[in-house]
């Protein structure tokens, strides 16, 4: 197109660009502009497009300077690309600027012009100017509306976002993206049931509005639900993709749930998914955190590419089964790959200490965080090291580091203080400890518990009544009894104590009190045999 000169040709050279970017070949697009002598809108138009698709946004702001500098008068598709690279880059100025512009020029009719408008108002944190666009729109479709639902949902508007749904289903305009939008917003702010309302209510669902139901019932640590959503899903004839894949991996680690994992695995593999980062970390992560260590160590060596998420992954389940060899040795590895670590790495690394009682090489690795990676230490990090210090019986430095904190110690970091006490049978820090926790959590009967065990250890028994006329002044129960569960036929069944509620409990209930009997009869029978 430059020898035989075409390159001059608007339309050609629009759609050269159009494709360059379609290929994300920013560069390409960008030669080929650079070589017509007298860009029209067209070509301008398709430039400043190309750069926001391509993520350049600020190469899109600088070309429409250029149009104006040479008197190219932009088109009612300018601006929607324009106005997106606004609000890509939080250019509050340069963004009114151009509003300034949509209406002096007479664009502001336009829908698609108004919509992206509303767009940048609300990415920048003000609806309320998004909503004056929007009331003032002589003309609104389906996806202002949408926009309009998505800008009140994202500053957690949802009575405003909710008044808006509603209406548009009495003009049947609401979509798929609409009915998507609602279900995240109430999921974000952890109102299942609204959302799984909504879910139900939807004329037709497409992926997306699975895979939001299934996330939201993750982000709200309902697993066992969103892996049952993902079976109606596969009964529906609905073929998830990567994002719907990584976040079922992720309900199976929660759950325990190794065959439904592997199921998952075993379906990713043949239905030719691409083990990218994301479902190779997710299913690291699974088999870790399901005991099958082995099998999480062969999906990190295969996968081709790896970043911050699968090294943490694979550091995390090291550390969690014990093998703080293996664990430092992976985040050495990693370290010498240049990748550079981040907090969750090094909750994982002193973890890891923790397990395998390395106290000299968790200090080393604490200091390390912030001196040599600029990491500073949260709660998390502080938690970790106040375990390792208490189990190794150094409660002196324990209550020390925790003294010397810069953030307000919580809950879990004076627990492990308090367990290490219990380990070490020093009451007296274990006092302090105690009442700390009386304040935090009041209603925390294992805190109370725990000290009522190491009075009673030393006869102290006067103290144990204390203790228990405090918890009876308060109303402290065990409010959270024990639970566990079992996966048989790809189904997940929970068993809470003291819970008659399932259908077999009398059955189950009936089995027990036979084996225990069985159990009796057992001790009993080398004792008989002897005697005969």
């Amino acid at each position: 197109m430059i020898k035989t000169n075409t390159i001059q040709d608007s339309f050609f050279t629009n759609q050269l660009i159009t494709a360059a970017s379609s290929l994300s070949r920013l560069n390409h697009a960008a030669l080929a502009f650079s070589h017509i002598q007298n860009p029209n809108a067209f070509v301008y138009n398709a430039m400043i497009k190309a750069s926001v698709h391509c993520g350049h946004p600020f190469h899109g702001l600088l070309c429409f300077i250029n149009m104006l500098r040479n008197r190219v008068f932009p088109t009612s598709y300018t601006y929607p690309s324009l106005i997106k690279a606004c609000a890509s880059v939080s250019v509050m100025g340069f963004g009114e600027g151009v509003h300034g512009r949509v209406w002096k020029t007479g664009f502001d009719s336009h829908v698609y012009v108004q919509t992206a408008l509303i767009d940048l108002y609300s990415k920048l944190g003000r609806v309320g100017d998004a909503r004056k666009v929007f009331d003032e729109m002589p003309e609104r479709d389906g996806f202002a509306w949408t926009t309009m639902v998505a800008s009140h949902v994202r500053v957690e508007d949802m009575s405003s976002a909710r008044v808006l749904f509603d209406e548009m289903l009495e003009r049947c305009i609401a979509n798929a993206a609409t009915w998507n939008t609602m279900i995240d917003g109430y999921a974000r702010l952890g109102d299942v049931e609204s959302a799984g309302m909504l879910f139900d209510q939807m004329p037709a669902r497409d992926l997306i509005s699975w895979t939001a139901m299934i996330n939201c019932y993750c982000q709200n640590k309902r697993f066992g639900e969103a892996l049952a959503v993902f079976d109606e899903m596969s009964i529906n004839g609905v073929s998830p993709d990567a994002v719907t894949m990584s976040t079922v991996v992720s309900a199976c680690a929660h759950l325990g749930a190794l065959d439904l994992g592997k199921e998952i695995h075993y379906y990713v593999m043949r239905n030719g998914f691409d083990l990218d980062v994301y479902i190779g970390s997710a299913l690291i992560d699974m088999y870790a955190k399901c005991g099958a260590l082995d099998k999480a160590l062969v999906v990190f060596f295969n996968l081709r590419e790896k970043n911050l998420f699968c090294w943490n992954s694979v550091i995390e389940g090291l550390a969690a089964h014990g093998d703080a060899e293996k664990a430092l040795a992976m985040f050495s590895k990693m370290d010498s790959e240049k990748i550079k670590p981040n907090g969750v790495t090094f909750v994982s690394v002193l973890s890891a200490c923790t397990h395998a009682g390395l106290v000299e090489e968790g200090r080393r690795r604490f200091s390390s965080m912030t001196q040599d990676y600029s990491i500073s230490p949260g709660v998390e990090h502080y938690g970790c090291m106040v375990d390792l210090l208490s189990r190794a019986g150094l409660l002196d430095d324990a209550l020390e580091l925790i003294r010397s904190m810069k953030l307000k110690p919580n809950s879990v970091i004076w627990g492990a203080l308090l367990g290490g006490c219990k380990l070490h049978k020093n009451l007296e820090i274990a006092k302090v400890s105690v009442n700390e926790l009386m304040v935090l959590e009041p209603n925390n009967s294992g805190h109370y518990n725990l000290i009522v065990n190491m009075y009673a250890d030393i006869n102290r028994w006067g103290e144990v009544a204390d203790v228990r006329a405090i918890m009876k002044q308060l109303g402290v129960e065990k409010t959270s009894p024990g639970s566990s569960w079992i996966e048989i036929e790809r189904k997940i069944h929970t068993f809470v104590a003291s819970d008659k509620s399932l259908a077999a409990s009398g059955e189950i209930h009936l089995f027990l009190a036979e084996l225990y009997r069985q159990m009796k009869l057992d001790v009993y029978l080398p004792e008989l045999a002897s005697a005969l």
